[in-house]
């Protein structure tokens, strides 16, 4: 009986500990929302070298970011042969029109995946209901979503891009990376999701 009262305790503390935000301890603090559009990556025609894994499937190839006249950005990815895997399009109030998705991948749940990952990527996000939150170690943008929050995380004086989540209520589940810019450009970009396989990585290519 005393086994059972043990085990049941035990059960019941891990199950709290497991539902437990990783976001409880930030807290509200006063800043300028903005400051975060400083890390929109400015792509004007930018190549870069591009790995994706996705459950048990490998792609490799060339992702380009081209900036349009009407500044919407096209985001194209084909591997060294030509063949293209898809050609989506973000205007510039951020939506979202698939020109062309290979048929393999062409499934509801995979586009609504890749589109908000770029989106993320082009952080061009609605700050309107945006707040600022902290920690002891980083800075927080939360821009509240259907299922739960963005996070984009900065140093403490928001002139450095530590990394963007996009979170349930309690935990990220996706994770990008922006790294090394240079005139706006960021030189390396990682995406990855937490509960899932589904990886890109992305490399820029010097022409």
């Amino acid at each position: 009986m005393r086994y059972f009262l043990l085990s049941s305790l035990l059960g019941i503390v891990m199950l709290m500990a497991g539902c437990r935000s990783v976001y409880k301890g930030l807290q509200p603090v006063s800043g300028n929302v903005n400051c975060i559009r400083q890390f929109s990556p400015q792509f004007t025609s930018t190549l870069y070298s591009t790995q994706v894994d996705i459950l048990k499937h490998h792609l490799s190839g060339l992702l380009f970011f081209k900036q349009m006249p009407d500044s919407s950005i096209r985001v194209v990815f084909a591997n060294e042969m030509g063949f293209k895997f898809f050609d989506f399009e973000f205007d510039k109030q951020g939506n979202f029109t698939k020109h062309y998705l290979m048929a393999k991948m062409d499934k509801k749940a995979v586009v609504k995946t890749l589109q908000q990952d770029f989106a993320l990527v082009l952080l061009r996000p609605g700050l309107q209901a945006a707040h600022m939150a902290a920690d002891s170690h980083y800075r927080y943008i939360v821009v509240p979503t259907e299922k739960g929050n963005n996070y984009y995380v900065t140093d403490t004086a928001c002139t450095k891009l530590v990394r963007i989540e996009k979170s349930s209520r309690r935990k990220p589940a996706v994770t990008v990376w922006m790294q090394h810019y240079n005139n706006g450009v960021p030189d390396t970009i990682n995406i990855r999701h937490e509960h899932f396989k589904f990886n890109i990585s992305l490399q820029k290519v010097e022409k």
